[in-house]
């Protein structure tokens, strides 16, 4: 069986999004992947896995909750990936977030970094490429958007 054989896991994904005061977006939030998960170290946008019966922003909701001890304003619905990784086949519904609630706690012991173009953190999860290729699409950014390695490496 190879990687379009198998089922995608449903993924809902965070992208949060600083705002100024002209509603012009911003910063955005990349968290690295804990100890013990797969691809740890890695840096990514939050999010996780949905329950049986969630639906995108009900999952989202509950993952930023439990990873990072905020509540989320609306998700706006943005772009739909499928990846293929070793370990998984994955299908990632990014939702643009703008509000939220409450003290940022990395509950999972991993780590975060507010970003723009390119990002400084590495390395950057594959699935988190194409985020920020849209991204840079949308900003006009042209040029880099991630280092795949530290410089020397």
């Amino acid at each position: 069986m190879d990687a379009t054989d198998r089922v995608p896991v449903e993924v809902a994904v965070g992208v949060l999004i600083e705002r100024d005061a002209h509603g012009r977006e911003g910063r955005f939030l990349l968290t690295s992947r804990p100890e013990g998960k797969v691809y740890a170290g890695y840096w990514e946008f939050p999010g996780g896995k949905l329950e049986a019966g969630e639906t995108v922003e009900q999952a989202l909701r509950r993952e930023l909750t439990e990873e990072l001890g905020i509540t989320i304003g609306e998700a706006h619905p943005w772009q739909v990936e499928v990846m293929d990784y070793p370990h998984a086949r994955v299908r990632l519904h990014f939702c643009k977030v703008y509000t939220w609630d409450g003290v940022f706690e990395m509950r999972e012991g991993q780590h975060m970094a507010w970003q723009s173009l390119p990002v400084e953190v590495m390395p950057v999860l594959p699935g988190t490429i194409p985020v920020l290729q849209w991204l840079a699409a949308e900003r006009g950014h042209a040029g880099l958007t991630h280092q795949d390695s530290p410089a020397g490496d």
